[in-house]
């Protein structure tokens, strides 16, 4: 069962994504908040799997409220859901410690396999998101080998190879957390959106 906390200052979203979430097999509600001071202590108290976070709130917002989550060492995995998809936030989310960022505009369904991707490790981006994602890594960057970590080169040369997260980590010996962090920073170096691309690109470079 997947716990699931839910972080929006508008109730009527709140009360109809727990609805909808409620509704899913294998997914269960453990909380809510309608601000980010309140989130943050939702999920210190229940530890949920994923948490869906709005940005815009009054108070503590949900980039800030995101930071505190994850640099409070918790396991639970953020992922924003909001109707912004400018770049400037989707970079400032991801950079807080995100793995993933969904549009209030989309379908249930993808919400659903968004939710059961962030459980699973996975970084669910909506396309809208990742476009804008991309867009803003490219600006200019050269992709290039020089702009990996020694660790994030084995991360990635590691994802190439076909690894889970857990794998990796253990190969590695280092947590799944740390791995999750580098992929998202790995993600963001080469201007992909997810695993697949991220090989991909590996294999395009000669990562070996």
């Amino acid at each position: 069962m997947i716990s699931v906390v839910l972080v929006d200052d508008h109730a009527v979203v709140r009360q109809g994504l727990e609805r909808l979430l409620g509704g899913a097999d294998g997914i269960e509600v453990v909380g809510t908040a309608a601000d980010g001071e309140a989130a943050v202590q939702v999920v210190s108290e229940t530890a949920p799997d994923v948490v869906l976070m709005d940005l815009q709130m009054p108070g503590i917002d949900g980039v800030a409220a995101t930071k505190r989550i994850v640099d409070s060492g918790s396991s639970t995995q953020v992922v924003v859901l909001t109707s912004f998809s400018d770049s400037e936030r989707i970079v400032a989310a991801l950079d807080a410690g995100a793995v993933g960022y969904l549009l209030k505009d989309a379908e249930p369904a993808e919400l659903l396999d968004g939710v059961r991707a962030a459980a699973r490790g996975e970084s669910p981006l909506h396309p809208r998101a990742a476009r804008q994602l991309l867009m803003a890594r490219a600006g200019g960057r050269a992709a290039g080998r020089a702009d990996l970590s020694p660790r994030e080169a084995q991360v990635l040369l590691l994802v190439r190879k076909g690894l889970a997260n857990k794998q990796i980590g253990r190969r590695l010996g280092i947590s799944e957390r740390t791995v999750k962090a580098h992929l998202t920073s790995i993600f963001q170096r080469i201007g992909v959106a997810d695993r697949t691309q991220a090989a991909l690109w590996a294999e395009r470079h000669g990562l070996e």
